[in-house]
């Protein structure tokens, strides 16, 4: 026994220094820490509002993929032409055939993007003013616009067989814009397959149906309509997100609802991988979520077509579209005025908020002509006035005139401006007033927030002038507010901006 002990404890000098000397050969290397850990205590640490979020404004991004090839009433498209007696349901049989026979992934094929440039689009929204700019990663259909390993309905495997997602990222930082990738992923997951009476209900993007390729258990065709097991389905979420992290670093990640329908723990292991990933790169990144199904400590909110109705503390976005009706291509469809669309920037970063403005390409990667003339009208305006866009701050009061929000939220009722509603922002002790529309030649226009009498301290008015214009404009200030004269050549008819400086 005691001769066993010594050559144990000789195995274990040897042992000792033959780890001592293999030190010297080969040191031992610090293993990096994450910055966060996957609990909200500790992502909390992270500042969900970056600096360039803060002062970007504006940005754009598309809804295009395979639901763009029907061209026929909306997005929502590949959802309701499984719903018998629906109008997709009709036109598809009498276009395409019943369901049964030509299902929505037999669309894959007809999805081409054979004109799609990834550069011209870049250089669009770099015309237009985008700050930051992007595409659907992800609808609630299951198809990947990227190169993926885990989705076999992807852009590079099947359809367009390109990498859609990486040719824009590379095109967008290129012009010197932050990238945006959407996910709307957590609505495609099967749940109700076992309830009859919920086949149609739309927490899961694809109707159910026993005689339609919506409850297809084949390996393939079922993870395009997420009529997976749930454990798988999450693993996929998470998987495709850490993927596009790993292959594309987008700036920005926008969440479309239902989110509250993936489990926590996936939603924390996904935000710490992503701001690891971008403290590793020395990369602000912003995560936005709707109607709370992410900590406001992590992300922002977004108000799809909708906005506050006040000035926030907190950042947040709203996504809107150029079109009326869908959010992707149609053949018939309809489009909002440039005026429109410029309120409602105005309207949102006078309330400490971002605009993403949503455009819809055909299934060809074309941006339509009226569309591009939007967005161009668009950045004409912000050429000239967009210092009181970006980098602009809340004023004490967001604006004056006639026309009322009266509540905040999603999906809002359309709020139609006149050329009476102001919109207020400020950048050091430059103020700016937007008002929306043309109020007419040689018209005094009054500025009440400005009134002496309020109980703000109205810092002293030095000069005021209009952007766009070499005209003098001149004012007269006191307790009832700001006195501007318009000059007598219109400047624009969409809105027009007065720059006041104080002292």
């Amino acid at each position: 026994m005691k001769k066993v002990n010594i050559t144990i404890g000789l195995f274990g000098l040897i042992a000792m220094f033959t780890a001592c000397d293999q030190s010297k050969i080969t040191p031992t290397e610090t293993i990096e820490q994450p910055a966060y850990e996957a609990n909200w205590d500790s992502l909390a640490k992270y500042q969900e509002a970056p600096e360039w979020f803060r002062e970007a404004k504006f940005g754009i991004y598309a809804h295009w993929g395979v639901l763009s090839v029907p061209a026929y009433a909306n997005d929502w498209y590949p959802r309701n032409m499984h719903i018998v007696g629906s109008n997709e349901y009709k036109h598809h049989v009498e276009t395409y055939g019943e369901p049964k026979d030509f299902g929505y992934h037999d669309f894959v094929p007809e999805f081409k993007a054979e004109n799609f440039n990834a550069e011209e689009w870049a250089t669009l929204f770099e015309k237009a003013g985008a700050k930051f700019a992007g595409v659907v990663a992800e609808h609630h259909d299951g198809w990947s616009n990227w190169k993926s390993k885990i989705n076999p309905w992807n852009a590079y495997d099947k359809g367009p067989h390109k990498d859609v997602l990486g040719q824009l990222e590379k095109a967008i930082h290129g012009k010197g814009m932050k990238f945006v990738a959407s996910f709307h992923k957590a609505r495609n997951l099967q749940i109700f397959q076992n309830d009859s009476t919920k086949w149609l209900d739309d927490t899961s993007y694809f109707p159910y149906n026993p005689d339609m390729p919506t409850s297809s258990t084949d390996s393939i065709i079922s993870i395009m309509y997420g009529n997976i097991p749930k454990e798988q389905f999450y693993k996929n979420w998470l998987g495709e997100l850490e993927e596009v992290i790993d292959n594309y670093s987008p700036d920005l990640i926008y969440f479309d609802s239902k989110l509250d329908k993936i489990p926590e723990e996936y939603k924390k292991e996904f935000v710490a991988y992503y701001v690891n990933h971008a403290a590793k790169n020395n990369q602000g990144v912003v995560i936005t979520h709707k109607e709370g199904e992410l900590p406001k400590s992590v992300s922002l909110e977004d108000f799809e077509k909708g906005r506050m109705n006040k000035i926030t503390k907190d950042y947040w976005l709203t996504d809107e579209t150029v079109s009326v009706g869908s959010w992707s291509y149609t053949n018939d469809l309809g489009l909002k005025s440039t005026g429109e669309i410029i309120h409602v920037l105005a309207d949102v970063v006078s309330k400490n908020g971002a605009l993403m403005l949503n455009v819809s390409p055909k299934a060809d990667g074309t941006i339509p002509e009226n569309q591009q003339a939007i967005l161009l009208e668009i950045g004409d305006w912000l050429q000239t006035n967009g210092e009181a866009i970006y980098a602009s701050k809340p004023w004490y009061v967001f604006g004056e005139g006639p026309t009322k929000q009266e509540k905040s939220g999603m999906f809002l009722d359309k709020i139609t401006y006149t050329n009476k509603d102001v919109r207020y922002t400020t950048k050091g002790k430059t103020i700016y007033a937007i008002v929306l529309g043309w109020p007419g030649a040689d018209t005094t226009f009054d500025f009440t927030a400005f009134a002496t009498s309020n109980s703000y301290e109205i810092p002293e008015i030095t000069s005021v002038s209009l952007l766009g214009s070499k005209a003098h404009i001149k004012y007269t200030h006191d307790k009832d507010g700001l006195h501007v004269t318009t000059p007598s050549e219109k400047v624009d008819d969409k809105a027009i901006v007065f720059k006041i400086e104080t002292k």
